[in-house]
């Protein structure tokens, strides 16, 4: 039988390729890394938000390919349920379907405005009306989640939709977002986990750059 296969491009750069990693990782899922070079024009296209790439991440399973970073959560918790990505609770994973939802389609201005780049620290970074609604959008849905679940992640135990807001956490890190409470309690989690710093690791010893992305802008 082929090996699981997961699809991914710029560890440093690449938003949706860690929250595709994190959900299989979180799902317990033995795979393959596939590594699109980040020069691929499509891979390129998803990274700098041109469009959205069906190429990563892409998770390969048993014959079964499935794109898109939901779609992939969705799957993972249909062939492992016992890992616990979405809550057992229906109203607790209507919640959470919820809040990975509007991560998925929304926050446009903070994606464009403060673009990964685990490798970058950009000091007194000027943020924008529009992005700071997104921050503190975020930070609303974060605290709610926390205080109606008792923590220590979003939904209790770790799963989907922490899957998805680690990226939320890098960001506000390299653009120097100020954090407090347990808002930032719950990033320092997030950030310290051994998978984030196996994910860290590898962004740091990429030697590929994206021009754009690179700039304090």
């Amino acid at each position: 039988m082929s090996r699981t296969t997961l699809s991914l491009s710029s560890k440093n750069y690449s938003s949706w390729s860690l929250r595709g990693w994190l959900m299989a990782r979180f799902a317990g899922l033995d795979f393959d890394e596939v590594i699109v070079e980040a020069n691929n024009a499509d891979a390129r296209a998803e990274i700098l938000l041109l469009s959205p790439s069906i190429l990563v991440p892409c998770l390969t399973h048993k014959g079964l390919k499935v794109w898109d970073t939901l779609a992939i959560g969705e799957f993972l918790n249909e062939i492992a349920p016992k890992a616990g990505l979405l809550p057992k609770d229906q109203a607790k994973r209507a919640h959470c379907r919820s809040v990975c939802g509007e991560m998925h389609s929304g926050f446009v201005a903070l994606r464009q405005a403060l673009p990964m780049n685990i490798r970058a620290e950009f000091s007194n970074f000027k943020i924008w009306s529009k992005a700071k609604a997104d921050i503190e959008r975020i930070l609303v849905i974060w605290n709610d989640c926390l205080a109606a679940y008792g923590g220590p992640f979003l939904f209790g135990e770790i799963g989907l939709a922490d899957a998805m807001y680690a990226p939320v956490v890098s960001r506000f890190r390299t653009y120097g977002v100020k954090l407090e409470g347990p808002a930032k309690e719950y990033a320092d989690r997030i950030w310290n986990l051994p998978a984030m710093e196996e994910w860290r690791v590898a962004a740091l010893g990429e030697q590929e750059e994206i021009e754009e992305l690179e700039v304090e802008f």
